[in-house]
């Protein structure tokens, strides 16, 4: 059975999409089969794991809107284990699209009913925001990640994300766990992003992910070669944190 997990906060630049991409493609190279689903109008994910996103044609705006099925927006990549359903620009439309229509928070968790079983697990890049398209990102997940930046304003907006997780396990997800809070673009040298893991840690005590993800040039040229990390610098800091990430949440979910 497939573990589909959100990565979700409505923050921008805090390391969701670098995670996505990385964590997908460390879950692969541990042979673990793994769905991407790029759930962005940004469309990052796609053109950061080298997919032009001019040449999509199908992709998670047919997806939620159900003109094509899963199978038929899947697109394989050249890392291991690793597919990936596209994202493109027109997605920008999907929540005035899907507004007035019924049970419109349920379009992405009925779309991938079918292939749920197909995978080890299913990532979905979340969009910086708590609209619909995020919101059936969670409605469809089993569990979220939440990329937190070691920045002064990273907890900023934090309570309201975990209110609106709150919101959809009372609503539409009764199921929907946090599978854990992680600490992005680490800086071991600077006092603030030390006082920051403290606070978090002591604030949420078990939630945090032991791995925690340092700075790393390597990591942020990755995507402009249309690269994850994994195949970009296997050796570099980053890959090995994403690895790290990786083996951690296998082990939870064994």
């Amino acid at each position: 059975m497939g573990k589909i997990i959100a990565i979700a906060n409505q923050k921008g630049g805090v390391g969701k999409t670098t995670t996505s991409i990385n964590l997908a493609a460390s879950l692969g190279v541990l042979e673990k089969k793994v769905l991407l689903i790029d759930a962005d109008p940004q469309a990052n994910a796609t053109s950061g794991i080298g997919i032009d996103i001019e040449s999509v044609e199908i992709g998670t705006y047919q997806l939620l809107e159900h003109s094509n099925t899963a199978e038929e927006a899947i697109i394989s990549t050249e890392t291991p284990n690793l597919d990936i359903i596209p994202a493109h620009i027109d997605l920008v439309a999907i929540e005035i699209e899907l507004v007035d229509k019924d049970a419109r928070e349920y379009m992405l968790k009925k779309a991938l009913t079918d292939i749920k079983n197909d995978y080890d697990y299913i990532l979905i890049d979340c969009a910086p925001s708590l609209g619909l398209l995020t919101l059936n990102a969670l409605t469809a997940a089993d569990a979220v990640i939440i990329p937190i930046q070691c920045e002064y304003f990273a907890l900023e907006g934090l309570g309201k994300l975990l209110n609106t997780i709150k919101s959809v396990q009372k609503i539409h997800n009764p199921e929907l766990d946090i599978e854990g809070l992680l600490l992005t673009m680490y800086d071991s040298r600077l006092r603030l992003s030390n006082q920051v893991v403290e606070e978090v840690q002591k604030h949420f005590n078990d939630m945090v992910f032991q791995t925690i993800i340092q700075r790393n040039v390597r990591l942020s040229e990755a995507p402009s070669y249309g690269e994850s990390i994994i195949n970009y610098d296997a050796s570099s800091k980053g890959a090995n944190n994403y690895l790290s990430l990786a083996k951690e949440i296998i082990n939870k979910n064994s």
